[in-house]
């Protein structure tokens, strides 16, 4: 069966969207300071593996696409996730070389960067999270990193994207 180049696309789509869709699926309060940042995990896998093809601008529409769909300030989610695209662009190719876990270390410092900013808004408009709504959700991300990339990097490989 052979894909072309926008059913190519229609693949990375799906997993952005199956990325949005976890980001906002009620859990237990519990589990907040937990929940990975799907969508950026995603979007970081796609500039790596397609910087060609997927970057700053798909990540300030799905940064927008978080901010509607969770009710938040409007471009909070969509500036922390262009920074974050934006470094994964400058750095992108010596990130490929990286093992995986050096590279969840990667993760783990990009997802606090965006987690900061995102705190840093919330903080100018009153509404600063606690400490731990910074470290464990870039943690449990970082950890989840060789997870996301090993299923979307066969993704990519059964269909062809490039």
């Amino acid at each position: 069966m052979k894909f072309s180049k926008s059913q190519g696309m229609g693949v990375v789509a799906f997993s952005l969207l199956i990325a949005l869709t976890l980001m906002i699926v009620p859990i237990p309060e519990w589990a907040r300071l937990l929940r990975p940042e799907w969508l950026s995990l995603v979007v970081i896998y796609w500039v790596l593996a397609l910087p060609h093809r997927i970057g700053m601008g798909v990540a300030w529409c799905m940064g927008l696409l978080l901010d509607v769909m969770r009710d938040t300030l409007l471009g909070q989610h969509a500036l922390a996730m262009v920074i974050i695209a934006f470094i994964v662009l400058q750095i992108h190719q010596r990130l490929r070389l990286f093992p995986l876990w050096q590279q969840s270390i990667v993760i783990f410092f990009l997802l606090l960067i965006q987690t900061i900013i995102i705190f840093w808004i919330k903080g100018i408009i009153g509404e600063a999270p606690g400490f731990w709504y910074i470290l464990l959700p870039a943690l449990t991300s970082a950890l989840l990193w060789s997870v996301v990339f090993i299923t979307l990097r066969h993704v990519r490989r059964v269909y062809k994207v490039s």
